[in-house]
């Protein structure tokens, strides 16, 4: 697992981190998930996979605590696959990797994609009210690219959207693009929902970005 830092803009300092999966391949170097995830969901290993991800970012966290008190990130984000939501252990598995590290569940973010809820809605709106009971947040990855994304604020349980990079990549150069970022903001603090921006990496866009 890989750790990329959530970096709150009112004070700039990490307040999270999200675990991205790396196959750290002897002949191959590092490949990248778009190689080998789409095999995993086929064959149906990135249940086990994503089982493994779960622990072991929720007990890296609290090993960066115990190290770092002072200083350690205190949120988690890890991704969920299709397989993974329809999965009947996944509740099991979420309950497994708190209780053995230790970790608050209002600590976990676990992060969906919007063509995951466009394929099952009911099935995943499931899921996920049972994932909230458990004090778990929920997060859509990619916010803006399906078709009814403000549609997903009113149905399903969302504590984060996080804004897809292609829309932050282009705020510097493409007004249309400054402008839905902007109404994806406004929109997710009218509804109490916290806003992630993807790929935002300059001191340019933090002043497009901070509220």
């Amino acid at each position: 697992l890989n750790y990329q830092p959530i970096v709150n803009l009112d004070d700039e300092k990490v307040q999270g981190v999200e675990a991205l999966l790396r196959w750290n391949h002897p002949t191959r170097g590092t490949v990248m998930p778009d190689r080998f995830i789409p095999l995993a969901e086929q064959t149906g290993l990135i249940v086990p996979i994503g089982r493994w991800v779960l622990r072991e970012a929720c007990t890296q966290v609290m090993r960066w605590r115990r190290e770092h008190p002072d200083t350690s990130p205190r949120t988690i984000a890890v991704n969920l696959s299709v397989r993974q939501l329809h999965d009947p252990r996944l509740l099991e598995d979420v309950a497994d990797a708190l209780s053995a590290s230790g970790l608050d569940p209002q600590c976990l973010t676990l992060e969906i994609t919007e063509s995951m809820l466009i394929e099952e809605t009911d099935r995943g709106s499931r899921a996920l009210d049972q994932l909230k009971a458990m004090k778990v947040k929920v997060a859509i990855d990619d916010f803006g690219t399906g078709y009814s994304s403000l549609s997903y604020l009113r149905r399903f349980p969302v504590d984060t959207i996080k804004i897809d990079r292609s829309f932050v990549a282009e705020m510097e150069t493409n007004p249309t693009s400054e402008a839905l970022v902007r109404a994806v903001v406004d929109i997710a603090k009218s509804r109490d929902v916290t806003t992630v921006a993807e790929g935002g990496e300059n001191a340019e866009q933090k002043p497009k970005l901070a509220s």
